[in-house]
């Protein structure tokens, strides 16, 4: 007995499912203005839908919502079916429906992106599986950029800009105890907890000194200037100014330490 999973108030293991010949005449029905025929057709390929859903499942987005947008892809797709068209309609429903379900992920995506990178994007996509096919293996970021005459940069921009955002606590490896988190991999060597608090130690030590000693510092540190040059500026002479330097530079080294 099939377990009852319900999406959108929708038993999926009661989900009925329509023959190819079947689908067909409600389909002619169904463009002949038949509602009744379109609601059949409708119920009758939720299974269709489902089957798309389930691989935008990891997207992080909640499966009623993926469901109904499905859906709207299905409808869709019954009323711009060609019935002069010898194919099964469910090869065209299909990427009707997962269209429908790439547009709402894009337009819901944490990140908004432009309309103009995204297009560049898809046509970066769609050219790359030409090329794919046409060569027998996949080309590379310049290949793709020649066939669409525009900047190799372009190309790098346009993919990333639709890659899905990944969490920071991400697990990326796991030895069976301690995972790794992408954070982990991109951990920050410059900006650490201990240089943190060297920074702050730095600054309480440096409002210590007054304020011949801060701006002989200044201008020997963060201007550049040698000793004769402070001298001159300070209006001291050039033993005198190294004499400060070296105690406020002692001081500062002992409040850090202390």
């Amino acid at each position: 007995m099939q377990a009852k999973v319900e999406i959108c108030g929708v038993n999926t293991a009661q989900l009925p499912v329509l023959k190819g010949s079947e689908t067909r005449r409600l389909l002619e029905k169904a463009h002949s203005g038949d509602k009744a025929a379109r609601e059949q057709l409708i119920s009758g390929n939720l299974r269709l839908v489902l089957s798309v859903v389930q691989k935008f499942a990891n997207r992080g987005e909640c499966m009623d919502d993926l469901f109904q947008v499905g859906c709207i892809g299905l409808i869709k797709a019954i009323d711009c079916f060609d019935l002069s068209q010898n194919v099964q309609f469910s090869t065209y429903g299909v990427p009707m429906i997962a269209g429908e379900l790439r547009r709402f992920l894009r337009d819901h995506s944490a990140i908004r992106v432009s309309r103009s990178m995204r297009d560049t994007a898809y046509k970066v996509l769609q050219t790359k599986e030409r090329l794919t096919a046409e060569q027998g293996r996949e080309p590379d970021l310049e290949t793709i950029a020649k066939a669409l005459d525009i900047p190799r940069q372009e190309v790098v921009f346009a993919l990333d800009a639709i890659c899905d955002p990944v969490s920071l606590y991400e697990p990326v490896f796991n030895d069976g105890g301690e995972s790794s988190c992408v954070m982990d991999q991109i951990g920050d060597t410059h900006n650490t907890d201990e240089q943190w608090l060297e920074q702050i130690a730095l600054e309480e030590a440096m409002r210590r000194l007054n304020d011949r000693e801060k701006r002989i510092l200044a201008l020997r540190f963060y201007a550049g200037k040698t000793q004769m040059e402070v001298a001159k500026e300070v209006g001291i002479s050039q033993a005198q100014v190294s004499r400060l330097e070296k105690n406020a530079i002692n001081q500062i080294k002992k409040n850090i330490t202390a």
